[in-house]
């Protein structure tokens, strides 16, 4: 059980414990099943919504609960010490990353159309910014929207899509103009729309229960009144929420790199070799001393950043440092976990087995570690 840490207030520890009881009670029943499915229930969301799960950041004129971000943070910790990366990656894709996005550029209308649904479950959200010949280099988007009157026709594809499969809405970014940054846009497409097709459901090494998917978009006719924030103005908009996406990042790899470490306790203890405990052996000691260690670092950190981000004072690099730090920590965290559990670490059953391969990909999305070194290295 993660411990109550003094960035956090009375009221978001009777919020976590409403967090674990859904985990217990929603998740756990139908993980097994949802991992070999690839992806959740649809169930999943509303029951999420009607826990207050979901976007709670979200002002109550908007059907929310006028949160702060420590609320989603309460939401990630819970669920990715749980063991449960895919249904959290799920709810971190809607609440954490599309929701900002929203609640930053949205029009009244767009926000009274779509905030409280997302707040209910009823509607899922998603954000499509890479393709198959694009990944951290966001300029070469080739999707395209070209204005027709009072319509925009979107043309192009999309990979890598979380929540994809289940996604009502997706923030789209589509090149409105010519080539560089000053020719993207974002705009609000619902999936609904003629022309827009959900491609494969993609077979990942981990995140199993998480959606990721393939997009195609056939000449799929979208309002002007969708577009999000200015005509010209994706790459400003997304790099004023990429910070959060970050935190959130490092708040997921932290929590599911401290599951490990203390299921590997636990294990080392029980586990008998040539007649005594592996946890007596000094290697093994010494082993779990580095791990803490680190874990320690990380936890201070990343308390510091939501600090920071609650104040609205989190900068990029301090987000860069904390993807950085915390996703690569958790990749070293669970590669001596599985290590410590000897051959056991290496089969299924054992539930180190599957935070070592959810492990993986957290320094890939949202930034690979190749880029936030970049980012972090501009400001020296």
């Amino acid at each position: 059980m993660l411990p109550h840490r003094a960035v956090y207030d009375p009221e978001h520890q009777g919020f976590r414990d409403t967090v674990r009881r859904f985990a217990q009670a929603e998740i756990a029943p139908h993980f097994a099943r949802w991992e070999s499915a690839g992806l959740v229930d649809r169930a999943y969301w509303t029951k999420g919504g009607a826990a207050g799960l979901l976007c709670p950041q979200v002002p109550e004129a908007y059907g929310g609960a006028d949160g702060d971000f420590r609320f989603n943070a309460v939401v990630i910790e819970e669920l990715w010490y749980a063991g449960y990366a895919g249904p959290g990656a799920d709810f971190s894709v809607h609440s954490d990353v599309c929701c900002g996005y929203l609640l930053s550029f949205g029009t009244e209308a767009q926000k009274r159309a779509w905030l409280p649904r997302m707040v209910s479950g009823q509607a899922v959200c998603a954000i499509a910014m890479t393709e198959p010949g694009t990944g951290s280099d966001l300029q070469g988007v080739r999707t395209r929207a070209v204005r027709d009157g009072d319509h925009y026709v979107v043309d192009g594809q999309k990979t890598f899509i979380s929540n994809g499969q289940h996604c009502d809405l997706v923030i789209a970014v589509v090149r409105t103009g010519g080539e560089g940054s000053a020719g993207m846009s974002l705009l609000l497409i619902e999936t609904d729309r003629p022309g827009f097709r959900r491609g494969r459901n993609l077979d990942k090494l981990g995140h199993l229960s998480a959606d990721t998917s393939e997009m195609f978009f056939d000449q799929v006719r979208v309002p002007v009144e969708n577009l999000l924030g200015e005509e010209g103005r994706a790459m400003a908009h997304l790099m004023s929420e990429l910070p959060q996406e970050r935190l959130t990042i490092a708040l997921q790899s932290i929590a599911a790199a401290q599951k490990a470490f203390d299921l590997t306790c636990a294990y080392v203890r029980e586990r008998k070799a040539f007649g005594k405990s592996v946890a007596e052996f000094q290697n093994t000691r010494y082993k779990l001393a580095d791990l803490k260690a680190d874990l320690s670092v990380g936890w201070a950190f990343v308390d510091q950043c939501l600090a920071r981000h609650v104040a609205g004072q989190l900068s990029s690099q301090d987000a860069s440092t904390a993807k950085l730090w915390c996703s690569e920590m958790q990749g070293r965290v669970v590669d001596q976990c599985v290590q410590l559990h000897g051959g056991y670490g290496f089969m299924r059953e054992y539930e180190i087995c599957r935070l070592y391969a959810d492990a993986r990909v957290q320094r890939i999305y949202g930034g690979t570690s190749e880029i936030m070194r970049e980012l972090i290295a501009r400001g020296l």
